[in-house]
């Protein structure tokens, strides 16, 4: 009767430990969709900054004058 209750024991844990590790898989394909989103952005936006630096327009150009 104890290896029948010490091999319950194990089935239950390997059953809980099967739904963290799906879960913890889950939570890496997530993280891993808004990684490639960020970074595609950030390519993006460094793309757009080198276009305006190219195009000679000077920081100062985009910002408000003092007054405002």
């Amino acid at each position: 009767m104890n290896d029948d209750k010490r091999l319950e024991d194990i089935e239950i844990k390997l059953a809980h430990l099967e739904q963290a590790v799906q879960q913890i898989s889950d939570v890496v394909a997530q993280q891993q969709q808004q990684l490639e989103a960020a970074t595609l952005r950030a390519q993006r936006l460094a793309g757009r900054l080198e276009e305006l630096e190219g195009s000679g327009a000077s920081a100062t150009a985009f910002e408000k004058p003092p007054h405002y």
